[in-house]
């Protein structure tokens, strides 16, 4: 689905001006990852995390929100 010029453009001039910027989110892994289950460590991964203290920067989206909740009780979320 093409979208049309004008519409294109004013999406561009808002972008632009910072208007469809995205919240981060800081995830910090706190817990081992031993024992835990296998799609567990594979979101943790997934996120950028493999040992305890590592710490990455993820945009606040539904995908990372989901990835989130899997593993809660592993990480801190804070707002970057």
């Amino acid at each position: 689905m093409k979208l049309l010029p004008y519409v294109a453009k004013q999406l561009k001039k808002y972008w632009i001006k910072g208007g469809l910027t995205m919240a981060n989110l800081e995830v910090k892994l706190v817990k081992s990852l031993i024992g835990s289950k296998k799609d567990q460590i594979a979101t943790a991964s997934s996120l950028g995390l493999r040992k305890i203290g590592d710490k990455a920067t993820q945009p606040d989206n539904p995908q990372t929100q989901g990835k989130i909740k899997k593993i809660s009780h592993l990480i801190e979320v804070t707002k970057a």
